[in-house]
């Protein structure tokens, strides 16, 4: 379905609704495809600690930084 900018406008939750549904809406600016209003995919929620025991940081990643690795890490 292709509609102008004027009635997306004034039939913008009408067209929301249709969106959410499945269908497709392009929207037209002087009567060239402009934009495209689509449903978004409902995301997935975050597992936490999917990583787990996939590998180990060792003791020396909690060690202060020497001079030169805070430099380089400070772009200077």
């Amino acid at each position: 379905m292709q509609v102008n900018v004027h009635e997306a406008k004034t039939q913008l939750s009408r067209l929301l609704e249709r969106a959410h549904s499945g269908e497709e809406i392009v929207i037209a600016k002087n009567g060239r495809p402009y934009a495209r209003l689509v449903p978004i995919e409902p995301s997935q929620p975050r597992q936490l600690g999917f990583l787990r025991g996939t590998f180990e940081v060792g003791s020396e990643f909690f060690e202060p930084m020497s001079d030169d690795e805070l430099r380089l890490w400070e772009g200077l």
